[in-house]
């Protein structure tokens, strides 16, 4: 069986609308270094309808090896340090594809 890469979706609430920009911030500076990481085939920050508060994260990764690099890089220990001061609540999701469309990883 073909490996069919590894998913995970995060809520993060936040603490108010400061913390929220400030938070929107750090995600923005994060996402350069993410924006290089070969395996990372999809990091994308949504915001709930009518839930300012709300930040929801889809990220697709070619590999669960590939999800441990990422969790490996400097600026994503740096975001996983600096992201608490804005949080009231983080909940995980980590997904199995079943099925459905997604974008390949890049040969190496």
């Amino acid at each position: 069986m073909q490996n069919s890469g590894y998913a995970l979706v995060v809520r993060f609430t936040l603490r108010n609308t400061e913390a929220a920009e400030r938070f929107d911030a750090l995600v923005e500076h994060t996402l350069q270094g993410i924006n290089t990481e070969p395996g990372t085939l999809a990091y994308v920050v949504h915001q709930p309808v009518d839930e300012p508060l709300v930040r929801v994260f889809y990220e697709l990764y070619a590999d669960r090896a590939a999800f441990e690099a990422h969790e490996a890089q400097p600026h994503t220990k740096a975001f996983l340090n600096e992201r608490e001061q804005f949080l009231t609540t983080v909940e995980v999701t980590f997904l199995n594809e079943v099925a459905g469309k997604r974008p390949r990883a890049e040969a190496a």
